[in-house]
């Protein structure tokens, strides 16, 4: 989804409780990975592997200058074999050694699993914080430091509003860190400089 249609689906969505609601996700998630690059893990279930937003995070990372929002893609099943990329090849013994600093991103539609939420369960034991973007599931919330549902039947479903989430994450919505010159904010300086009249002489 371009920036076009998640600008039109925002104007759909005017005066409704999901803008809000994932923009206010959005800050959990960015305040909660700080300036950490690569401590922002993301896995789904057994059922449900979570790729196309871990592609949509990589993208607003890049766009708004925060490396800190490209997650890490934690997989229940990892081919074997050399052609699989490192980035594709992180199992689920990941979230064993989250610790401290880190952050889980938990995203499934349906029921994690009694496997996964114990794994989830460790890692904010170990002092990660846990973030849930799911069905409703009451296990997964218990774990969780913040959560946001898009149950069955909602107004939107969980691919829609991760749509949302991710890019709102990318805004420039907080202060810039001191001595970061993001991306959007070079291509605004230069795009007024290229349209701004000749200084006098010229």
């Amino acid at each position: 989804m371009d920036a076009v249609r998640v600008a039109l689906l925002r104007e759909v969505l005017a005066g409704t409780e999901w803008l809000q609601s994932t923009r206010r996700f959005a800050g959990s998630l960015r305040a909660s990975v700080g300036s950490r690059e690569g401590g922002l893990l993301l896995v789904g279930s057994a059922e449900y592997e979570p790729w196309h937003l871990a592609a949509h995070l990589d993208d607003e990372a890049a766009w708004s200058g925060l490396p800190e929002l490209s997650p890490t893609l934690v997989r229940h099943r990892v081919p074997s074999g050399r052609a699989v990329p490192a980035h594709l090849s992180v199992g689920l013994g990941r979230l064993e050694a989250a610790g401290r600093g880190e952050t889980l991103l938990v995203v499934t539609p349906g029921d994690p699993g009694a496997g996964l939420l114990e794994r989830v369960n460790d890692a904010r034991r170990g002092g990660a914080t846990v973030l849930a973007l799911d069905g409703g599931d009451p296990e997964l919330h218990a774990l969780a430091h913040d959560a946001l549902s898009a149950p069955e039947g909602a107004d939107l479903d969980l691919d829609t509003v991760q749509h949302l989430v991710s890019a709102a994450a990318g805004e420039n919505t907080l202060p810039p860190r001191p001595g970061r010159r993001r991306i959007r904010d070079r291509l605004a300086r230069l795009a007024d400089q290229l349209t701004s009249p000749p200084p006098p002489g010229w």
